[in-house]
């Protein structure tokens, strides 16, 4: 309250410049202030103070622009921004250094990244390269692998069955290795709209969630629509205001809505219609399913559950009186009581990080000695654990509430994953993609009762760029599983800038035109042919029309 959160005492407070303070400077957007800097004119004893100081500034700001964060705010809190930003930062650094012999590392630098920002950002990796540096880049990114002068695909799979060098060269010649799942996407990438997607029409009027007044942060009072029962991808470039609209407006106000708490007013909109169609708001992020090793996927999607009544149902297990939860290392009576069923211990390093070893009694596999000697198909319920999802889909193909979610782990591109995996070890993307599957699974694998569907209220599920750490292949996959979740009559809602994802969209909502205070109004909306062809001031729209111009189904 003292300094009114601008961080500094009165008296630094109280020297101006040009009428300004430093608080009032800092709080302005990168772009907005290059442009009064700009406009900045300084003589005689200003200019010999000050000219060279203000050189340094717009250089550095340029800098911040030429990877796409004009829109931030100088006095931006660094927890606050996200890691693409954090790593765009230090890469605007860099180009400040003027080094060179230098090699930088890169780990997907293209993440939350619009179509016109990734051209910007590849030619700062290549005015980095000009100066005589080496730039090495993990990713996946198409239009990244292409621009680069030397790929190196590791595979031919993931987890056990990749770790090898399939190809190696320019990208001519990695789309001519046999091995590589990504020289094949290169030569031939998938043609829109998928095989087997059909684009759904819009839906009656009253079939429409409607946000009317949107107002937080940087939205302009705008009045969004939204089909239900759709794949809707909310567009935009970093910084327009979709994640203001999905999260902080969107499902904060379904969670009072259709909540059971007892503030039930919208949040950051004037008035939400349309929600009474909706049964729930679900956010499927990228946050960790567990954070002890007792979590991992079997236990997430439900299935290990079936695998212990499996067990059970054992002549051994029968006639040692066991139930299924002696099958649990979650709880005390089968599981390893050294490391209570973790597999694993911490050893303590005092003033260095804790270490994580196998634990000595079981040898990691969780479980007492008594409870491994119970067999099914040959196999201990460790043994099961230690398997990776596509081997055990082919174990229990006769078990169908067992098969139907191995089959749906291995769908969106999962099935490298052990069952036993320990939750903390997952990426974001893989702990998405397994949420994903818990969705799924609660719909049967035979197709819902159509009078079933309509006495449950569906659910509105919202993603925020799902395709993070995915392979071109992998993308394809999540495409065809959000598809089915509109299927089973959900709504769901994804903040995107993948073209691939974008043009498989029932409905597109575009927010900008640019980023921050220039944002936060809707440019362009309706299905991916229509936008790419009509609209005009859109960035969206234009590298959408590029886009279809090549991959469109003919």
């Amino acid at each position: 309250p003292a300094c009114g959160g601008r961080r500094l005492r009165p008296e630094a407070l109280a020297v101006r410049f040009r009428g300004r303070g430093i608080a009032e400077l800092s709080a302005l957007p990168v772009a907005r202030l290059a442009r009064w800097l700009a406009g900045l004119r300084l003589s005689g004893r200003e200019a010999a103070i000050g000219s060279a100081v203000v050189e340094e500034i717009r250089a550095r700001l340029a800098f911040l622009e030429r990877v796409g964060l004009g829109y931030l705010s100088l006095d931006r809190a660094a927890p606050t921004l996200s890691g693409g930003e954090a790593q765009r930062i230090r890469l605007a650094a860099q180009l400040g250094s003027g080094l060179r012999g230098v090699c930088y590392v890169l780990d997907e630098p293209t993440i939350g990244l619009h179509p016109r920002d990734n051209a910007r950002l590849l030619d700062t990796l290549g005015a980095l390269r000009a100066r005589g540096n080496t730039v090495l880049v993990v990713e996946h990114d198409e239009e990244t692998i292409r621009r680069a002068e030397h790929v190196i695909d590791l595979g031919p799979g993931a987890g056990a069955r990749g770790g090898r060098v399939v190809a190696q060269g320019t990208v001519a010649e990695i789309q001519r290795a046999p091995e590589s799942v990504t020289g094949r996407m290169l030569a031939d990438p998938p043609r829109h709209p998928l095989p087997g997607l059909a684009r759904r029409p819009p839906p009656p009027a009253e079939e429409w969630l409607v946000v009317e007044g949107a107002r937080l942060h940087n939205l302009r009072g705008i009045d969004v629509r939204i089909p239900l029962g759709r794949l809707v991808c909310v567009t935009g470039v970093s910084g327009s205001g979709k994640s203001t609209l999905v999260h902080g407006v969107l499902h904060a106000s379904l969670a009072r809505l259709l909540g059971r708490g007892r503030r039930r007013g919208p949040v950051g909109c004037e008035a939400v219609r349309g929600h009474e169609r909706l049964g729930r708001v679900l956010e499927v992020d990228q946050s960790p399913i567990g954070r002890t090793p007792r979590s991992c996927p079997a236990t997430y999607v439900g299935l290990f559950d079936e695998v212990r009544r499996l067990y059970a149902a054992t002549t051994e297990a029968r006639l040692r009186g066991w139930k299924p939860g002696r099958f649990s290392f979650n709880v005390a009576g089968g599981r390893c009581e050294a490391c209570e069923g973790q597999g694993v211990r911490t050893l303590e390093m005092s003033f260095l990080p804790d270490v994580k070893v196998p634990c000595e009694v079981c040898g990691g596999s969780r479980y007492a000695p008594e409870t491994l000697e119970v067999r099914w198909n040959g196999r201990s319920i460790a043994d099961v654990l230690a398997m990776s999802v596509d081997e055990a889909v082919a174990l229990f193909a006769a078990h169908p509430r067992i098969r139907h979610p191995l089959e749906l782990l291995r769908d969106v591109g999962l099935g490298y994953l052990t069952l036993g995996q320990p939750s903390p070890t997952l990426s974001g993307g893989e702990a998405q993609r397994i949420k994903l599957v818990a969705e799924l699974a609660r719909v049967p694998p035979e197709a819902p009762d159509p009078r079933a569907r309509r006495r449950a209220k569906p659910t509105l599920y919202l993603l925020d760029e799902p395709t993070v750490g995915l392979h071109m292949a992998d993308v394809e996959k999540l495409v065809r599983v959000l598809h089915r979740l509109v299927d089973a009559g959900h709504t769901v809602v994804v903040i995107e800038h993948n073209l691939d994802v974008i043009a498989e969209a029932d409905w597109i909502l575009d927010l900008g035109p640019e980023g921050g205070e220039r944002g936060g109004r809707i440019v362009a909306e309706g299905p991916p042919e229509r936008v790419a062809r009509r609209w005009r001031g859109s960035h969206t729209a234009r590298a959408l029309r590029d886009f279809l111009a090549t991959r469109a189904r003919r």
